[in-house]
């Protein structure tokens, strides 16, 4: 039976075979088999192949192929969408190096300063991997030359064009020699993107990769429908009820990593985030220590945790629910390995019900309803596992020690032993009560079909009278910022939402009502936002302009705030809501 091609088939020289094999690799993806032969010999590559099929591979391994060690401009640019991406793609590129000599390859995008990157670039570098915007900024200043390159992927094609990098992408491509080898990769093969492909590479080889649909028989499948602002309450309940052992839970942006790994950490449980900022030394610490049970769970994006394999992991949390369904099938792949069963368990919000109903037409696999757990299951959890720890215990080696300690305080005070059992409890317990206080009424299950919340309404203050709250978007109150660029910069509301939300690692939801003036902007931004946040959005530029972001003093809103009614709960003209939600 033949069992296809192995790397060393595809044409790949020793150094680099001998990398992929301290990798773990065993043998080349169908997307690595059909591509990699390709562009070592000189052909331009159009992939049509989704994120996880191994395309990272496929383009850096031959590119680490044919360069140039004693060159000192770059000779490969590789375009991401994001910045995790971004890092993800160089740290795969210094993996698959690390036993080619004087190799340099350097990440270039927003958030980082510039002196790093400037630095870098004097010094000499070979492969250049960057976010759209960042790369047009060195472009426009002159510190990135492009004059000698050989390579330029464009990766996540499509994932670039939604996001708003339409004419950045196309800048750059005019700006790099006509001579280079390309590839563009894209999960999709919209019109844009064949327009693209068709400008600027020449006569590619087409490959076209089925995502993978099935997941393992191994894996129970569980959703919960939760709105937004339950979901922490909800894992928590989850955590406690839950016999698990280690855990990933896996949201949309690093910015969630941390805070909700932040928030379960003071709940009192071992939890820490692996994102894109997180460096090669430190990933493996976090990942050792999740083998080792010194961590339990894991707060990840999809990209940080890509190639993740821990037998320990029983339990995959998708707190926001993945919005393709090879990434859902990937995720709840990380547990149930090594032949042991697993648990995926998805929070479902009202307006995501589609999302759960596409997961299960491709994969064939039903997603059972699971009810929110009660104080009453948390509670009886909690006493099972307090008898569970005084069997241990009972089996324990000192266990005589200690009943010899008992026996001299029951003599010395004539106090029965129950009582001094008891007390001992109530010395480890120490001031936070074993149970929770039982619900003051049955809060009422939440309703698919009304997409009401209900199970924490007991406990949930009075929210405040819609006036006294201003606009809100999913995840809290709303405010007008103003940003220096306009209707004479050529932009759209889709590129500020693009490089807002990839600069900032905003979400969608984050964003309200966008106006665009002759100079400037208004946008509707979360009130609060985080300091590094803040930071990384004064520091954005779109088309190449410093945005400026600043909180609107007023003097240029009263038409914004009439616009789209404020105060009074209004909507946005149908015609503007259509133009930057397309």
């Amino acid at each position: 039976m033949d069992s296809g091609p192995t790397f060393a088939d595809l044409g790949l020289d020793e150094k680099l075979l001998k990398a992929i094999k301290e990798a773990g690799y065993e043998s080349p993806t169908p997307i690595q088999a059909a591509t990699i032969p390709a562009l070592l010999a000189g052909r331009d590559v159009v992939g049509l192949a989704q994120t996880g099929t191994g395309k990272t591979a496929a383009f850096a391994l031959p590119i680490l192929a044919r360069l140039n060690p004693k060159a000192k401009k770059p000779q490969a640019l590789i375009l991401e969408p994001t910045r995790e991406l971004a890092l993800q793609v160089c740290e795969a590129l210094e993996k698959y190096s690390s036993h080619l000599h004087g190799i340099h390859v350097l990440p270039v995008y927003g958030g980082q300063g510039y002196g790093v990157q400037l630095s870098a670039l004097a010094r000499g570098v070979h492969v250049v991997v960057g976010t759209p915007g960042r790369i047009m900024d060195h472009l426009e200043r002159g510190t990135l030359d492009l004059s000698e390159l050989r390579f330029l992927v464009l990766d996540e094609a499509d994932e670039m064009l939604n996001m708003g990098f339409a004419d950045d992408v196309e800048t750059i491509l005019s700006d790099t020699p006509a001579d280079k080898h390309a590839a563009l990769f894209s999960a999709t093969m919209p019109p844009q993107i064949r327009k693209l492909a068709a400008q600027y590479l020449t006569d590619p080889t087409e490959i076209n990769v089925k995502g993978q649909t099935a997941t393992a028989p191994n894996i129970t499948h569980r959703y919960l429908m939760v709105s937004y602002p339950q979901k922490v309450d909800a894992l928590t309940r989850i955590l406690e009820v839950e016999n698990f052992e280690g855990m990933i839970v896996f949201v949309r942006t690093k910015n969630e990593t941390e805070t909700l790994a932040e928030k379960l950490r003071a709940r009192g449980f071992s939890a820490t985030a692996i994102n894109g900022d997180l460096n090669q030394a430190q990933r493996e610490r976090t990942i050792s220590q999740l083998k080792a049970g010194k961590l339990d769970i894991l707060v990840a994006t999809d990209v940080a945790a890509r190639g993740l394999d821990v037998d320990r992991i029983s339990h995959v949390v998708n707190y926001d629910i993945p919005t393709d369904t090879e990434s859902y099938v990937h995720r709840s792949g990380r547990t149930g390995r090594a032949g042991r069963s697993g648990e995926a368990i998805s929070f479902v919000t009202p307006r995501e019900r589609h999302l759960l109903r596409s997961i299960e037409r491709a994969t064939g696999q039903t997603l059972t309803h699971m009810p929110l757990p009660s104080v009453d299951d948390i509670n009886a959890t909690r006493l099972n596992r307090f008898d569970e720890a005084i069997t241990a215990a009972l089996a324990g080696d000192n266990i005589d020690f200690f009943r010899d300690v008992v026996a001299h305080y029951v003599n010395e005070f004539d106090v029965p032993e129950v009582d001094v059992a008891a007390a001992l409890a109530a010395v480890l317990q120490g001031d936070e009560p074993m149970l929770l206080e039982p619900e003051a009424s049955k809060p009422a299950r939440f309703d698919e079909s009304s997409g009401r919340r209900g199970d924490f309404a007991a406990d949930r203050p009075a929210r405040p009278a819609r006036a006294d709250r201003g606009p809100r978007g999913e995840g809290g109150p709303l405010t007008a910022y103003r940003i220096a660029v306009g209707k004479r910069h050529k932009i759209t509301p889709r590129h500020i939402v693009g490089a807002l939300a990839n600069e900032g690692g905003l979400k969608r939801e984050d964003f309200g009502h966008i106006d665009i003036r002759a100079d400037h902007s208004l946008v509707e931004l979360p009130t609060q936002l985080a300091p590094e946040v803040w930071a990384a959005l004064k520091s954005t530029r779109i088309s190449g302009k410093l945005i400026e972001l600043t909180l609107d003093d007023g003097r240029s809103g009263k038409k914004f705030e009439k616009k789209f009614d404020r105060h009074d709960g209004g909507k946005p003209k149908k015609k503007f809501r259509k133009d930057w939600t397309s």
